[in-house]
C-alpha cells in the first residue's frame, strides 16, 4: 500500500488556544482595535478641520468679506456670572487655555499661509478681545458684535449695523469680526462652536465654516 495514503487528512478545525494563554492574552486585542480606531478617528477628524480651514481660506482670499469667529474656549458656564461689569474681565467668563493656545495657534496658522486680514473688529466681552489680541496682536471694539444673550443689548439694531457694513465692505477687503453665538446664529441661522470661524458674503449668508485652530 502506498505510504501517502496512511497520512491523515489535514483538519480544517479553529486551533485551540490554550485556556491559560488566553487568561493572558484578556482583553488586550480588543482595547488595542478600540485605540487604533480612536486614532484612526482623531487623525481624521483632524485632516477633515484642515481641509475645511484651507477652503475656507481660498474663499476668503478670492471673494474677501468678513469673517465671524465665536470667541474660543472658555471656562466652564452659560453668559456671565450675576456680577457681570463690561470692561471688568474678572467679573466675566474668560477663556480657558485651551481657548488661549487656539487663538495663538490660528494666528500662527494665518501667519504662515501669508495672510493677514485688513481689520480685526471685536465684541466688547474680554474673552471676544483675548481671541482677537491673541490671534491678532490687535483689534477695535466694535458694540454691534456685544452679545445680546439673555436680553443684553438690542437685536435687532446690531444685526442692522453687521449687514450695513457687509454692504458696504469694498470688493476684496477682508475683515474679521470676534463675536458671540447669538450674533453669528442671528445673522446666518447656524450655529458655531467655541472657536469656530463663518465665513459670510454681503447678505450675511454663510459661505464656508472652520474651527479656529486647523
Amino acid at each position: 500500500m502506498n505510504s501517502l495514503s496512511k497520512r491523515p487528512a489535514p483538519s480544517h478545525e479553529t486551533p485551540r488556544v490554550c485556556p491559560s494563554r488566553r487568561r493572558l492574552l484578556g482583553p488586550w486585542p480588543v482595547a488595542a482595535a478600540l485605540a487604533l480606531m480612536g486614532i484612526s478617528g482623531v487623525v481624521q477628524a483632524q485632516s477633515e478641520r484642515k481641509t475645511a480651514a484651507a477652503e475656507l481660506l481660498r474663499l476668503w482670499r478670492q471673494s474677501g468679506g468678513a469673517l465671524l469667529i465665536r470667541h474660543a474656549a472658555t471656562e466652564a458656564g452659560l453668559g456671565d456670572p450675576p456680577q457681570f461689569t463690561l470692561g471688568q474681565c474678572r467679573t466675566q467668563r474668560n477663556l480657558s487655555d485651551g481657548g488661549q493656545q487656539a487663538s495663538r495657534a490660528f494666528g500662527a496658522w494665518l501667519k504662515a499661509q501669508n495672510f493677514e486680514p485688513d481689520a480685526v473688529l471685536s465684541s466688547q466681552w474680554c474673552r471676544c478681545q483675548d481671541t482677537a489680541r491673541l490671534a491678532f496682536g490687535h483689534f477695535d471694539d466694535w458694540p454691534a458684535l456685544n452679545s445680546t444673550f439673555a436680553g443684553q443689548g438690542d437685536p435687532a439694531a446690531q444685526q442692522k449695523a453687521l449687514l450695513a457694513r457687509l454692504r458696504a465692505l469694498p470688493k476684496g477687503r477682508t475683515e474679521v469680526w470676534v463675536t458671540h453665538q447669538v450674533i453669528m446664529t442671528g445673522l446666518t441661522g447656524a450655529y458655531p462652536s467655541m472657536g469656530e470661524g463663518f465665513l459670510v458674503d454681503r447678505q450675511g449668508r454663510l459661505l464656508a465654516r472652520a474651527e479656529l485652530a486647523p
